[in-house]
């Protein structure tokens, strides 16, 4: 919820009392730089306890609510036919309203099911933007992903409500060109993770909807962020600004075929499902999911899980836990921009993201861009982002670099776990960053592993320009900080 105080400034509030706390640590920079050398400058190999704000992903790492929890006590732990598990397919009826549910043990793994079941060698798959493991379980399998964006996603500065949409004249091509046998399916990401957490509107998927029923091609929305996507349609899409979260979920999945998600982000537990009313669909994925996963009635999760993700369900149509992140990360970019940190705008339903290439422009792509500037995030900070940008993208065929669309340093805002204070925090160190951004250089790979090498690879800073900045660093604030 967003209040306006008496100087007309308006404020996020959290809608939610805090009853159990962990210890924050925040390490002074000269330890930072050290762990970080170890690292190889990749915050993934960063250890939580030399991380003050962990703001490297939103994927389960939400705080549960205290009702989550309860329902966690009372679970089924039947190896077959667990009441958790019915309980679970309840709560996607009523919500999104599909009748057949599969879970599974995260997101990716719902991508490898979906992957093994339509995607064939030579298929292509049209999305609004693609996902990194999505990606690579499509190519894995022979198929090709297709990108289509619409006008201005990729402007990281700008007012476009909905650069999560996709291009319809260039799907309607793409049909043309290949042919609906050779489209495994069009794929939705609400929001598009890579381009900024940005939203997709219904108007656009309901057309993609049309078209693809035109042609018998099938649409699979990637619901892993929808309550943030609902929130984000309701205050920037007129004609359903006084709908509810609920009704909005449940017309974007009236446009689905399948449906997927992370259970670690709108749900705020650790699991994931696959779900469907087209029962032919869902007969040919469960044979597989014994095989990878586990029975029916638990997939790849555990019957707590299961339990708390039917409770996260009905939660996440709550306008104040669906704009929980949303409302931090308007506000978290807002005060950036008042500093003269470039951000990408408008805010979506993810993070906030740092513009790499307009923060730390002097730095080439081949020189890892975003990833130079998640380091030095951390170096000013304690503060753990992640690169989104050239290391997050594969070398082709041929062993050359691929450049990102762009180079972001993404600064995820997980549900209810920091409060307004830490983001002035991380406001204020960013913004000495900026200042300071002379110092950063850029790095390059000293472990290169072959494939989502941004998860294991390690780099080094060229010049050892980590060192430069912590002294610039400690010479502003003192050593132990």
């Amino acid at each position: 919820m967003n209040v306006k105080l008496s100087d007309g400034r308006v404020l996020p509030m959290e809608m939610h009392k805090v009853r159990i706390v962990q210890q924050a640590n925040l390490v002074p920079a000269a330890e930072r730089l050290t762990v970080l050398t170890e690292a190889g400058y990749n915050t993934f190999l960063l250890r939580s306890r030399d991380v003050f704000m962990d703001m490297l992903t939103d994927s389960g790492t939400n705080a549960m609510s205290d009702r989550q929890l309860a329902a966690m006590m009372v679970s089924d732990d039947a190896y077959a036919g667990s009441e958790s598990y019915y309980r679970l397919q309840d709560a996607v009826e009523e919500v999104f309203g599909f009748k057949y549910v599969l879970p599974v043990h995260q997101g990716r793994a719902a991508e490898h099911l979906l992957a093994r079941l339509f995607v064939k060698p030579g298929d292509v798959v049209p999305m609004n933007y693609h996902f990194t493991t999505t990606k690579a379980h499509f190519n894995l399998l022979g198929g090709d992903v297709l990108e289509i964006l619409c006008d201005g996603a990729l402007i990281a500065d700008s007012q476009e409500p909905f650069k999560g949409d996709m291009d319809l004249d260039q799907l309607r091509s793409i049909i043309a060109d290949y042919g609906a046998d050779k489209i495994s399916f069009v794929r939705m990401e609400c929001t598009t993770n890579l381009i900024g957490g940005q939203p997709f509107s219904l108007a656009n998927l309901k057309e993609i909807r049309r078209i693809a029923e035109e042609h018998g091609i099938i649409v699979v929305v990637d619901a892993s962020l929808i309550s943030e996507n609902a929130y984000l349609i309701k205050q920037r899409e007129a004609e359903y600004s006084d709908w509810s979260i609920k009704a909005i979920i449940q017309e974007i999945m009236r446009q689905a075929d399948i449906m997927y998600l992370s259970g670690r982000k709108s749900c705020a537990v650790r699991g994931g499902m696959i779900a469907t009313n087209n029962e032919q669909h869902f007969k040919a994925i469960m044979p597989w999911l014994p095989v990878y996963e586990g029975f029916l009635t638990y997939g790849g999760m555990s019957t707590k899980e299961i339990e708390a993700m039917a409770v996260g369900i009905h939660e996440m149509c709550d306008d104040n836990v669906a704009g929980a992140s949303v409302e931090f990360i308007r506000h978290f970019a807002e005060r950036l921009i008042e500093k003269g940190v470039p951000v990408v705008t408008p805010p979506g339903g993810l993070a906030c993201h740092v513009d790499a290439m307009r923060f730390a422009s002097h730095i080439p792509q081949h020189e890892y861009t975003a990833g130079a500037v998640a380091a030095a995030i951390y170096l000013a900070s304690g503060v753990r982002s992640m690169e989104r940008g050239t290391v997050s993208m594969d070398r082709d065929e041929a062993g050359n670099e691929t450049p990102s669309d762009m180079e972001l340093a993404r600064l995820a805002v997980p549900r209810r776990v920091y409060t307004l204070s830490q983001i002035e925090y991380a406001v204020d160190r960013l913004a000495w960053l900026y200042q300071h951004r002379d110092l950063i250089r850029g790095l390059k790979f000293v472990e290169e592993p072959p494939v989502l090498r941004f998860f294991f690879g390690r780099m080094e800073a060229l010049d050892g320009w980590g060192e430069a900045l912590v002294r610039a660093f400690q010479a502003d604030f003192g050593p132990d900080l």
